[in-house]
């Protein structure tokens, strides 16, 4: 006897990727069951199947940055006071970040993508289900776009849930109407301007030297990167990004205020036309703005 969810949850991330840097990402959810009836005659009730699978996968990736624990690029320090070190040593491109434990997943493969993580959740779920699931598999996928996206990472200092982690991401759409008619070669635009990209607050940008980061990090710090640094709910939360790879903000980054800089930025382009601007945060949630 089998029984499935479709479309359980989602999964908002970011992973470090040895080419990429920082990735955001939006993973869809199916979870499929097999085992024995209880004695209600039922695998598991579908309300606690949602409520306990969904529960243990947000608690364990969603909103967190995922390391690939087994990458040569990676290294890792535990710190008193249950802070960790991350870096990610791309030459010329090293990313560094001192955060919360809870701020990180740790992924046990050479790199985090939709299987290494699958694995890391079936490990996980396979110690906290009921005895009478026998058999349980994950389906993490892609939402179909058929337009332009991009994958972006950023932090919410504000947030008073998960979302104030600094290093959290999205694969999102954008939709841009000009005059009423949608503008593919703008949407294009954009996605390409923010593929991959690190969207920092200009008020969480701190010197280098403020940043009190790993050993490893402190003699490849320079010019080439850019500091953030703020105190939120859940604790301090340090970040050294490449520039090339950051685009600054002059407002808080929550999806409301993304959606009104990209129309604000189109409309300084366009001039006198009416511009409106849907910008997804990760699947089927995001804002309208218009200029």
């Amino acid at each position: 006897m089998k029984l499935f969810v479709r479309d359980l949850t989602v999964i908002d991330s970011s992973y470090l990727c040895e080419r990429r840097g920082m990735v955001g990402e939006s993973w869809l959810v199916d979870v499929e069951l097999g085992g024995e009836l209880n004695e209600m005659s039922m695998l598991l009730d579908f309300g606690r199947v949602k409520k306990l699978i969904k529960a243990i996968i947000d608690r364990e990736v969603d909103h967190k940055l995922l390391v690939p624990t087994e990458s040569a690029l990676v290294r890792i320090e535990s710190l008193a006071g249950g802070e960790q070190c991350v870096d990610l040593l791309r030459p010329d491109r090293s990313i560094h970040l001192r955060c919360p434990e809870e701020a990180f997943a740790f992924i046990p493969a050479a790199q985090v993508d939709k299987e290494s993580v699958t694995r890391y959740l079936l490990a996980v779920l396979a110690k906290e289900l009921p005895g009478n699931i026998k058999d349980l598999s994950l389906t993490l996928r892609h939402e179909a776009i058929a337009g332009a996206f991009y994958h972006y990472s950023h932090g919410l200092k504000k947030h008073d849930g998960n979302c104030q982690r600094i290093a959290h991401g999205h694969r999102s759409p954008i939709e841009i109407e000009v005059e009423g008619v949608r503008d593919e070669e703008l949407e294009q635009n954009w996605a390409e301007r923010w593929a991959d990209i690190y969207l920092g607050t200009a008020e969480d940008e701190v010197p280098l030297a403020e940043l009190a980061l790993s050993a490893v990090a402190a003699p490849l710090l320079g010019g080439q990167h850019i500091g953030f640094k703020y105190r939120a709910p859940q604790g301090l939360f340090q970040l050294a990004m490449v520039k090339a790879e950051v685009e600054m903000i002059d407002t808080d980054t929550t999806i409301e205020l993304l959606a009104h800089y990209i129309a604000r930025e189109v409309k300084r382009q366009l001039g006198d036309k009416l511009v409106k601007v849907v910008a997804y945060e990760g699947v089927g949630k995001g804002a309208i703005a218009y200029a």
